[in-house]
């Protein structure tokens, strides 16, 4: 086998890792509404469901270093898979309020795991062979939330039972796992890395600050988009029930499309004018859309985040690779701790006023993550992606 098809076979592997994760998350969150009426949650009841995901997540950073060096990124990731799907149908049969918290707890360590896990494959992957295609693979989890709110769209058309569509996503999820299994790389970043990673704690440097930092303002962004669309639409906006999960479709939409196209942006511009154009677009254009208000200008500002945040985790991720395992492990847990804890903050927001207030916290965030990477170095848009692999560790 070739060396081009060995990459593709290992490409496609790790994309179903992101595809899965995306699909997972996406086929809970779009039935937020559902679960609402189901336990009878008023919003801010519902942000400390979400919550308890975001503390799995939180918690799970220790216990992710220590499994990554113990197992490796490759069990590692299919182990939380399965974890994952177990937690969907979990939260289908869940009778009560506290026991969905105790779901959501455990899928969000699970989510730790697992996005730690399949960033660090990626990135093993850009440094084995030589090529850029971290956006590409952040595509696939785009893509996986993408296919999620479609098929959430779809199933609540014929029926509100959410156990039914749940039952349907986990199908989707283990053949995902079938997928993954496949063709996942064997080796991870430098093994004595990992291991000093897992067996001690020092204090990281300021470039893992900034890049952690911006990593939860831009991941409180995407998860927003998620988390809070649809109940967005139909409290603020009006929208039709069955337009509910179109603004998680909107957003991924866009997201996918860019991250297609987004290694060939870094190349030509440098990873840090691709963060910095795109976190501004993402706060103006939801900005503009929350002060017009209705169905159409939210979809539309719904949309320039998709296109705006697209590039701006996988930069992350590539950044925090080029440092080294340990901050990779920490800059991605802070991404979960961000995707999960920052959309319950918002929903206490929205309990003490209303959710515009609340996707304006989001406007802020946006901009919060463009101002976090100003004091980071990055190679520049010259650089090629062996040159950018190679590269030594920038700083701050």
């Amino acid at each position: 086998m070739s060396r081009m098809s060995e990459f593709r076979r290992s490409q496609l592997s790790i994309a179903a890792l992101f595809c899965f994760l995306g699909f997972q998350y996406s086929s809970w969150a779009a039935r937020i509404p559902a679960l609402t009426d189901r336990l009878d949650l008023n919003a801010g009841e519902v942000g400390v469901l979400l919550l308890a995901a975001g503390i799995g997540a939180t918690v799970s950073f220790p216990l992710v270093a220590k499994l990554i060096a113990v197992l490796g990124s490759r069990r590692l990731a299919i182990g939380s898979a399965l974890v994952l799907v177990a937690a969907l149908a979990g939260l289908a049969a869940a009778p009560n309020y506290p026991a969905a918290l105790a779901v959501l707890l455990v899928d969000g360590v699970a989510v730790g795991c697992l996005n730690v896990a399949m960033n660090a494959q990626g990135a093993a992957l850009e440094a084995a062979y030589q090529r850029n295609t971290m956006a590409k693979l952040h595509a696939l989890f785009s893509g996986g939330i993408f296919a999620a709110a479609l098929l959430a769209s779809g199933v609540t058309a014929l029926s509100d039972a959410v156990p039914l569509h749940f039952t349907i996503a986990g199908g989707v999820l283990l053949l995902l796992v079938v997928v993954a299994r496949s063709a996942l790389l064997e080796a991870d970043l430098p093994a004595a890395e990992k291991e000093a990673a897992g067996r001690r704690w020092a204090r990281p440097a300021a470039v893992t600050i900034w890049l952690g930092l911006a990593m939860v303002f831009a991941t409180i962004t995407e998860g927003a988009m998620t988390d809070w669309t649809a109940l967005y639409l139909k409290e603020i906006a009006h929208a039709a029930e069955h337009l509910l999960p179109l603004g998680i479709a909107v957003t991924s939409a866009m997201m996918v499309t860019a991250r297609l196209f987004a290694d060939g942006w870094r190349e030509r511009w440098g990873d840090k004018r691709v963060v910095l154009a795109g976190g501004t677009l993402a706060g103006v254009g939801l900005a503009i859309a929350l002060l017009a208000g209705g169905v159409v200008p939210a979809l539309v500002g719904f949309a320039c985040v998709g296109l705006g945040m697209a590039a701006v985790t996988p930069c992350l991720y590539v950044a925090a690779a080029r440092e080294g395992s340990a901050t990779l492990t920490l800059v991605a847990a802070m991404g979960t701790t961000g995707l999960l804890v920052g959309p319950p903050a918002i929903g206490f927001i929205a309990e003490g006023s209303n959710l515009t207030w609340g996707m304006s916290a989001v406007v802020v965030t946006a901009w919060l993550a463009v101002l976090s990477v100003v004091p980071v170095r990055w190679p520049g848009p010259a650089a090629a992606p062996e040159t950018a692999v190679a590269a030594d560790h920038s700083g701050v």
